[in-house]
């Protein structure tokens, strides 16, 4: 699975991704832009050192002659966790500066699952244009709205609740959704 942590709010859900993964016996393959190695300094008390450990792969964000930049190179699909407006408009229009939004753009074009956890508020009409054009070309945006209906207890127990549904969407159970309908789910 490829991991794209970009530099929008909410690095907790890439952090949690590539625990979660691991956890599953998932190999990650990890692609942090510049800006998440800020925010990761404002929101995390991890180094950069440290998210990086949790992947079983790294590659610089420079690197476009990376494995994960190749179609051929096969792979489960991709996760930016989060995803900032930037990153996703980059990936709508195709136009591409970087490796995480060149990875993107090469699942797409292999029609693998591209899960965009679109973090950014408010919208404005660019904004939603370009989730549609992401959207029109297979990919699932997926901002990271908390469900109460699991009446989560801390923000843990809501990341986890989210990225849970997240790898719903690749068939990988993470044990730790409460779903609707289900006991104690409801």
């Amino acid at each position: 699975m490829i991991v794209g942590i970009s530099g929008a709010s909410g690095i907790v859900y890439g952090i949690r991704l590539l625990s979660t993964l691991r956890r599953l016996g998932i190999e990650s393959h990890l692609v942090l832009s510049r800006s998440a190695e800020v925010t990761c300094a404002h929101e995390s008390g991890l180094k950069v050192a440290d998210i990086r450990a949790l992947a079983d792969v790294n590659y610089s964000i420079t690197d476009i002659g990376a494995a994960i930049s190749s179609g051929s190179f096969r792979t489960m699909g991709m996760i930016v966790a989060p995803c900032s407006v930037r990153s996703l408009s980059e990936i709508a229009s195709g136009v591409t500066s970087t490796l995480l939004t060149r990875a993107a753009d090469v699942v797409l074009k292999e029609r693998r699952r591209l899960v965009l956890m679109l973090r950014e508020t408010p919208l404005h009409l660019g904004h939603i244009r370009s989730m549609a054009a992401v959207t029109e070309m297979g990919a699932i945006v997926y901002p990271p709205v908390p469900a109460f209906y699991a009446r989560p207890a801390s923000i843990e127990e809501m990341v986890d609740h989210t990225i849970g549904r997240v790898l719903d969407l690749f068939d990988l159970d993470t044990g730790r959704v409460r779903r609707w309908g289900e006991a104690g789910g409801t």
